[in-house]
This record gives C-alpha cells, sequence and structure tokens, in this order.
C-alpha cells in the first residue's frame, strides 16, 4: 500500500519516543488487508518486542460482536429490537431510575416511565450509566456496596437507570444485558455462543473471554500514563472466571481477528466464506437509531482510567446498533456515515462502507483518550486514506 512508510513512521517514532509502550495497526478492504504494522515493546518491564499476533484487552470492541450476535438471534425471531426486554430479562422489567440522594445521602429512586427494549440497549438509550463517567452512578455504587462492572460479578449488574429509556444517550453497562439477553434465549454461555456463530465462521481463534495459553505467550502488559506523562506498566487482568462473561468488555484479541469482524460488516455480513448476518441487517445497524439524540461529550470522574471523551466536537454523532456515526466527513477523511468504536485501554476502530476500508489499532495504556494515543490513531488514518488516494490516483 502506498502510505505504508509514511504510518510505519509515525507509529515507530510514537513508540522509540516513549510516548506510547507499542502498538498494532491493520487496515484492509473488503477483500484484503492494505496495512500491517507492529512497533514498540508488548510491555515495558521486559524485553519483548511488540509482533503483528500480539493479543491485547479489546474492552468495549466487544460490544459490537455481542450486538452482532443479539442481531443473528432478532434474525431469527428469538429477540426481538422493540418488545420490552423484561419478558427475556426478568430483571429489567421494572427498571428504576435514579432521581438523586436525599440528606442521608440514600439513593432516591422512582419507576421509569416506559419499558427497556434491546434497541434501547444496543444504543445506550436504556439508562445505564458507567460510574467513570457519571457521578450519581459512582455515588449510587459506593453507597449501596455494588461492585463495579469490570469485576464480571452478576450483582454489577443490579443497578437503577440515570434516565428514563429512550430520552437521551448515554454510555454505560447496557450491551452486558445485550450478552444476558443472548444467554436467556439459547440457554448458551456467551463465549460458547461466539465462538460456534461468531469466532469459528469468521475464523477469529485468537479472540476469547478467557486467555489461551497461546494467547497468554503473546499477551500485552497493561500501563498508565502518570500525571507527569511518563509510562509505566501496571498490573491487570480481567477475572478469567468470571460470574457472566462482560459482552460489553471482556473480550481478548488480535488486530487480525478485529479485522475479520469489520472486513464483515464491510462485506455485508460476509466473511471467512460464511454469511454470519443478513445484508440488510449490516445495512439496519449502520443507520442511526437514536433520533434526534445525539452522543455528546463523555465527562470523566475517574481521571485514572479515562480522560473526558470528546471526539469529533465538530460533528453531530449518532448511534447506530452499537456504532458511533460521524454525520459528516472527519479531519482524518473517514467518510460521512462510517462507524466506530473503541475500548478503554486505547484501542480503536473504524469502518467506512463508502470507501470500501477499515482499520484497527491497538494499544494498551490507561487512562482512555489519551492524547498520544489518539495521535497515533489519527495519524495511522490518515496515512491509509492517503494511501487510498494516491491507488486511486495511480489506477
Amino acid at each position: 500500500m502506498q502510505g505504508k512508510a509514511e504510518i510505519d513512521q509515525i507509529l515507530r517514532e510514537k513508540c522509540e519516543a516513549k510516548e506510547i509502550p507499542g502498538v498494532v495497526a491493520m487496515a484492509a478492504t473488503g477483500n484484503e488487508v492494505i496495512y500491517q504494522g507492529a512497533f514498540g515493546k508488548r510491555d515495558l518491564s521486559k524485553d519483548d518486542a511488540m509482533t503483528a499476533d500480539s493479543v491485547f484487552w479489546i474492552a468495549s470492541m466487544t460490544k459490537a460482536i455481542t450486538t452482532a450476535a443479539g442481531m443473528q438471534l432478532v434474525e431469527q425471531g428469538k429477540l426481538s429490537l422493540d418488545e420490552p426486554i423484561g419478558k427475556v430479562l426478568p430483571d429489567l422489567a421494572s427498571p428504576q431510575v435514579l432521581e438523586g440522594f436525599d440528606a442521608n445521602g440514600e439513593p432516591k429512586l422512582r419507576p421509569a416511565s416506559r419499558p427497556i427494549t434491546l434497541r434501547h440497549l444496543m444504543t445506550h438509550t436504556a439508562g445505564f450509566a458507567y460510574h467513570m463517567w457519571n457521578g450519581d452512578c459512582a455515588q449510587y455504587l459506593d453507597k449501596t456496596g455494588t461492585p463495579v462492572i469490570t469485576t464480571c460479578q452478576n450483582a454489577a449488574l443490579k443497578t437503577p437507570i440515570m434516565t428514563d429509556p429512550g430520552t437521551r444517550w448515554e454510555y454505560g453497562t447496557n450491551i452486558d444485558f445485550v450478552g444476558k439477553a443472548v444467554e436467556a434465549v439459547t440457554g448458551t454461555r456467551l463465549d460458547a455462543y461466539l465462538r460456534e456463530n461468531m469466532f469459528t465462521p469468521l475464523g477469529m481463534n485468537d479472540t476469547a473471554f478467557k486467555i489461551t495459553d497461546s494467547m497468554r505467550q503473546r499477551l500485552v502488559g497493561m500501563h498508565a500514563r502518570g500525571p507527569d506523562g511518563s509510562v509505566a506498566p501496571i498490573p491487570f487482568e480481567l477475572e478469567q472466571e468470571p460470574e457472566f462473561h462482560m459482552g460489553g468488555g471482556g473480550l481478548y484479541g488480535t488486530a487480525a481477528d478485529y479485522i475479520k469482524f469489520t472486513q464483515m460488516i464491510l462485506n455485508k455480513g460476509r466473511g471467512n466464506g460464511n454469511q454470519v448476518l443478513k445484508p440488510e441487517t449490516i445495512a439496519l445497524m449502520g443507520q442511526n437509531h437514536i433520533g434526534d439524540l445525539t452522543m455528546g461529550k463523555m465527562v470523566t470522574v475517574a481521571p485514572i482510567y479515562t480522560n473526558d471523551v470528546d471526539l469529533y466536537p465538530d460533528i453531530i454523532k449518532k448511534w447506530g446498533l452499537s456504532f458511533l456515526i460521524n454525520t459528516a466527513q472527519t479531519a482524518e477523511r473517514r467518510s460521512a456515515g462510517s462507524l466506530a468504536w473503541a475500548g478503554l485501554a486505547n484501542t480503536y476502530f473504524w469502518i467506512d462502507p463508502a470507501r470500501d476500508v477499515t482499520g484497527v489499532i491497538l494499544m494498551q495504556l490507561l487512562p482512555f483518550a489519551d492524547a498520544k494515543c489518539l495521535e497515533a490513531f489519527a495519524g495511522f488514518e490518515r496515512g491509509v486514506y492517503a494511501g487510498l488516494d494516491a491507488g486511486q490516483k495511480a489506477a
């Protein structure tokens, strides 16, 4: 691919300057990989160089996969986008809205004005929040002793919603319930369902909730950026024998595997010779499902885990079935109507159907939305489009 040298240089320089520990990036059209690069170290406390087959915690990049699984069951009529999800998940049958706290700091709850649907969950409009971006949610967890979601304990799912379903976009634990819905109607645990219906058909042999021995040999260490800007390794691993598989963020995987998933989206549900979703389902997933609502700025209340998240502040952002949708072309040249999302440890992907291109860039660094990681992502993405443009001119 033309532009490969430029991308290599940007990513290599970031690693050599110790701005980021290490990175794997990959881009593809619907039918071929057009860029692959691995730079820096897997773990700054060890000597291992980053390799293209390195394994990362992909965190919230899990969401699109869980949602795709949910949509397989919508196709089969086992789940419905607009029926009350409480029919499938009794815990969500009578949701309570958190209205604040009384003088003693006790939570004030009231019944929600309408039922939660699968569509609400898939679009982050059900009212569930993450404690990292919602102070009331954080206070509720603290006051009630409710565990945080990354513990993968069922008790972590027993939280009120912050707003009535369908009234605002707020990022939260929604897709964990989509995973629970998949389990409820199939009688299968989420790991087994995904393996059988998504990973095996697409040839994603390096993606799992439980890190296999082979994956562990290539596992990338977690790092944290300190107040002075320096980067250091930190201990981090999700519970390997969880009470529930976190459909919203539990997967470990490789760039090569994730690109097989995003290529399947580009190819209208087909990958590795298998049709895992119908073309019309893929089209549906890429449409705006939040109407006049928009995705706003996510303001951190837990700076060790995440910075403020304000992607493309000048562009109105909509939400599809588990994808961010930019409604105008971005500075990096991503087409309007493209799909994207990310994971907490600074992993990112985008899918641009208009240009038939997709990219994945993986790092393992907290907090999320790190400025240096975002620079690496933007440089990679710009390089991919520059290469596409050069290729088209040459042709």
